[in-house]
């Protein structure tokens, strides 16, 4: 077996869609060009490209959205600030899985994380003059520039890679020691890298975000996936690490898209420090005709005026699913670890064949398996990747796009499908036999 797409039909696909340059395609552009190529040749692809759930959502969220339809609520506004069963809801989650205490009024839903994000960015870079740019500790999520592309903010990045532990001090302080920094992003476990901050690089993070006046936005999207520990146990430690812990100054971005695999009802919450959520600032006042007060000028001024509120029902949804959390009556962590059990195979699977992990270590120990991972190959780089399985019927992204100064590529586990784990043996062997030229053989 060699090739099962020729570099004709890619290419000629890749016009058809628009698609000018693959090597350095989004998500998106990907995401069409595999899609056409399976819709004209029948040849299923591996794909590793889209962030998806591969996994039913949670059937406990969904008949609490049932109940909540039948109740009536579909004809009412939800309110700015969230229904209080939601909040406080929220508020105990937190409590039980992070060991955070933060008040149910500080803990906002929002239509996805990625609304929670877009608000937080707009929020951060107005409260105080002179600090208006945003900085990324990366690789990470690819759309949060886009949307400061929008808002017309600007922003710094680095790539963790070489600055992790106590290097990670020195090269962080170099940013916000300018004086310009709002706010800090990065996502804890790491989309794409699966890298997990340990703790004395939160604690540096948080240190430096109360000395520079900084807001941290850590974005645990992949909460309690950290699969090499036993996370998950309602007020038991070990407690899931956070920033939190070291700073007032953060917002925890937390979404039911993965945890709950209930990501087409687009529910998040935005779970503010109680100082910040309190903290007045009179450039929002001026800005807003408000109080000024962070938390309220948030919700009221800035998310309100993006989504509306929440879907009603579906703050029902996930309020119920987070109280059966923390009763313990749903497992969430066991419910995803199907993710761990994909990448490990996934993962031998392309090491047997040539290829490496790109981001192979957290301080300490080896990086876990989980929904994402990073793959390189010598003597290419992460465009020269993506599009060469792209002609071996593997989809994936390049690192490129997420911030990331190393070569290779993105690898999603969430739609891989027990059939599938023949098919990618074989595409990988071939790939080896057809790059021996080229790679560590």
């Amino acid at each position: 077996m060699s090739r099962v797409f020729s570099e004709e039909l890619v290419s000629q696909v890749a016009r058809e869609m628009k698609v000018a340059d693959l090597q350095n395609a989004t998500i998106g552009d990907v995401l069409l060009v595999a899609s056409r190529l399976e819709e004209l040749t029948g040849i299923p692809f591996i794909r590793m490209d889209q962030g998806s759930p591969g996994l039913p959502a949670n059937k406990v969220g969904i008949e609490a959205e049932k109940k909540a339809l039948d109740a009536g609520l579909g004809a009412q506004y939800p309110a700015a600030a969230g229904v209080p069963e939601l909040k406080d809801a929220a508020s105990r989650f937190i409590k039980a899985f992070i060991d955070i205490d933060i008040s149910p009024r500080a803990c906002v839903p929002t239509t996805g994380s990625v609304a929670a994000s877009f608000g937080a960015f707009i929020a951060c870079t107005q409260r105080l003059p002179g600090k208006n740019k945003v900085l990324f500790i990366d690789p990470g999520f690819p759309i949060q520039k886009s949307q400061l592309r929008i808002l017309g903010v600007e922003w710094e990045f680095f790539d963790i890679h070489d600055f992790r532990g106590k290097p990670l001090r020195e090269k962080l302080e170099s940013y916000l020691s300018k004086g310009d920094i709002a706010a800090v992003v990065y996502s804890n476990p790491n989309n794409p890298a699966w890298i997990c901050l340990e703790e004395e690089e939160l604690e540096i993070i948080g240190e430096l975000a109360t000395r520079y006046d900084v807001v941290v936005l850590e974005d645990q999207a992949y909460f309690c996936m950290d699969f090499r520990h036993r996370y998950g146990r309602p007020f038991q430690p070990p407690f899931v690490p956070t920033v939190a812990r070291y700073t007032d100054n953060y917002i925890l971005m937390l979404s039911a898209s993965k945890i709950f695999s209930y990501a087409g009802q687009r529910i998040a919450l935005a779970c503010i420090s109680d100082k910040l959520f309190d903290r007045q600032y009179p450039a929002l006042a001026r800005r807003y005709e408000d109080s000024g007060v962070f938390g309220p000028t948030f919700i009221a001024s800035i998310m309100y005026m993006i989504t509306s509120g929440c879907t009603a029902t579906t703050q029902y949804g996930m309020a119920e699913m987070l109280n059966r959390s923390v009763s313990g009556e749903i497992n969430f962590v066991e419910d995803v670890r199907e993710y761990e059990r994909r990448a490990r195979r996934m993962k031998r699977i392309f090491t047997d064949n040539g290829f490496t992990i790109v981001y192979d270590r957290d301080v300490t120990r080896e990086v876990g398996d989980g929904f994402f991972f990073t793959l390189g190959y010598s003597g290419m780089t992460g465009g020269q990747l993506l599009l060469e399985l792209m002609y071996y019927g593997v989809s994936s992204i390049s690192l490129s796009t997420t911030g990331s100064d190393q070569e290779g590529v993105r690898a999603c586990t969430s739609r891989m499908r027990e059939e599938l784990y023949p098919v990618l043996e074989e595409r990988m062997k071939a790939f080896r036999e057809d790059h021996k030229a080229i790679g560590k053989e």
